[in-house]
């Protein structure tokens, strides 16, 4: 039987550009509705206001083309605030270290790293010289982590530039020890795709189905109201996957010294076109990751050119491939299972 929400349910609360000293108000705003929302107590409300704020002052000090995301997170346990602060550069050669109290490059205390790692639930952090930084962190209501989701999976999406909303989502759910993921790539671009891609993440969550084909003729049925969308699904059980796709959602197994494979997918809208869904099994080699990512995203894209990053969290896989393979006149979508 499928376990509904291990893996927590995501709202996208937007992106947040980092250009100016104003920033760092509307994240902190931003951040604290969210965890008002979620019913979170006024003492770790302000604790949130803290870190959000210090994320967005850490990337106008210190980085360019600095971006927040801020997300709320629910699970049956509770709620949690989700804050990914990327950046340009000029990225830190000791991340650890740069984030010990008292560690400053701009004449500043030097507590603003160290103080999101001491209130956060859980944080992390990715950087390469000359790449930028991506960091991550995660507040739950009783500073207690989320369920865990194993195998560990994350996503992230953003928006065309100058589009409110993303027609890009994903969506993830356990179904015994094997976890399942699906990107869906909605018609097009703005609310009428994100309509498409929303209507297929639903449909998805709300099926017992276990079977990547399966679940996509399921999702072929139910969102024919919609424009329609691309999607992908994999199911990664221990060392064994299974793929299907509609579209041009790219599934991708990747490994630490750059090599990759490419999952099938086949022609067709899900929704509207088909041709015939087909499903496909991969064996998974140990330190692989799986990436699903829509076609704003390039790919042209290596785990070689990142030291170290395949071990890290999920959302920094994400979050850093985002940053480096998305291009800004599409909506784009990244999500990683690491097994």
């Amino acid at each position: 039987m499928t376990t509904p929400i291990e893996v927590p349910l995501v709202e996208e609360l937007g992106w947040i550009p980092v250009d100016d000293t104003a920033a760092a108000s509307i994240a902190r705003r931003v951040a604290v509705d969210c965890a008002r929302r979620l019913g979170f107590s006024e003492e770790r409300t302000g604790e949130v206001a803290i870190v959000a704020a210090e994320l967005a002052s850490n990337l106008h000090r210190h980085a360019d083309a600095g971006a927040l995301s801020v997300r709320c997170l629910r699970t049956r346990a509770g709620g949690g605030v989700e804050l990914v602060a990327v950046d340009a550069g000029p990225g830190m050669a000791d991340l650890v270290f740069s984030g010990v109290d008292g560690t400053s490059t701009a004449g500043t205390l030097g507590i603003g790293l160290g103080a999101v790692r001491r209130l956060s639930t859980s944080s992390g952090g990715y950087s390469l010289p000359g790449r930028g930084t991506v960091l991550t962190a995660q507040l739950w209501q009783d500073h207690r982590p989320g369920p865990p989701a194993v195998p560990a999976v994350a996503g992230l999406t953003r928006p065309l530039t100058g589009e409110p909303v993303s027609g890009d989502r994903w969506a993830a759910r356990r179904d015994g020890a094997a976890l399942l993921l699906l990107v869906a790539d909605g018609l097009g671009h703005g609310a009428l795709a994100a309509t498409a891609a929303t209507a297929s993440v639903d449909a998805f969550l709300g099926s017992s189905l276990d079977a990547p084909a399966a679940i996509l003729e399921h999702l072929h049925r139910v969102v024919s109201h919609t424009r329609g969308a691309a999607v992908s699904v994999v199911r990664v059980d221990g060392g064994t996957l299974r793929f299907a796709g509609l579209g041009n959602v790219a599934g991708t197994i990747a490994t630490p010294d750059g090599e990759r494979r490419g999952m099938v997918s086949m022609p067709g809208i899900v929704g509207h076109q088909s041709r015939g869904i087909r499903e496909f099994a991969y064996d998974l080699p140990p330190q692989a990751v799986v990436v699903l990512h829509s076609d704003g995203v390039s790919d042209r894209w290596s785990l070689r050119d990142y030291p170290g990053l395949s071990r890290q969290d999920p959302l920094l896989v994400a979050a850093t491939l985002l940053r480096d393979a998305g291009v800004r006149r599409d909506d784009a979508c990244v999500a990683v299972v690491r097994p």
